[in-house]
């Protein structure tokens, strides 16, 4: 499979870290502050065109979140076959200390993957199983 990206001025390519690894590194292509326990869609100047099928998933870095409690805050973020626009991160801080932004580091990461596609049939009822409709922890706690 191929992708197409286009990467604005002050943006990077995205990278894996290692040969193998799931997620496509995305980098800041600005400089930004993430207040204490507040958020900032920080621009990436990567635009993707994901193939139909498919869906891009913005990831946190397992990294940030353990050392400075900084995640993406809609995780996974979705972009879509067809959204070509601008990929920008959703960073939420849960930490006691803003977070500083410098462009080019790394903020997320995108994991692209087949997306099902169903149909959808309307219907009166659904079929009975076991946990029914008992909704949030309805196998127990």
């Amino acid at each position: 499979m191929r992708m197409k990206i286009v990467i604005d001025d002050g943006g990077f390519v995205p990278s894996r870290s290692h040969d193998g690894d799931a997620g496509l590194d995305l980098r800041a292509s600005e400089y930004a502050v993430v207040p204490i326990r507040g958020r900032r869609l920080v621009r990436t100047g990567v635009h993707v065109e994901i193939p139909h099928g498919y869906v891009g998933l913005v990831c946190p870095r397992s990294g940030l979140a353990a050392k400075y409690g900084v995640s993406v805050l809609n995780a996974p973020g979705v972009v879509d076959h067809g959204y070509t626009g601008e990929v920008l991160v959703n960073l939420h801080n849960s930490g006691s200390e803003q977070f500083r932004i410098e462009p080019g580091d790394r903020i997320a990461q995108l994991v692209v993957q087949p997306v099902a596609l169903p149909d959808l049939e309307t219907v009166d009822a659904l079929d009975d199983t076991e946990r029914g409709d008992g909704g949030h922890g309805s196998t127990g706690v």
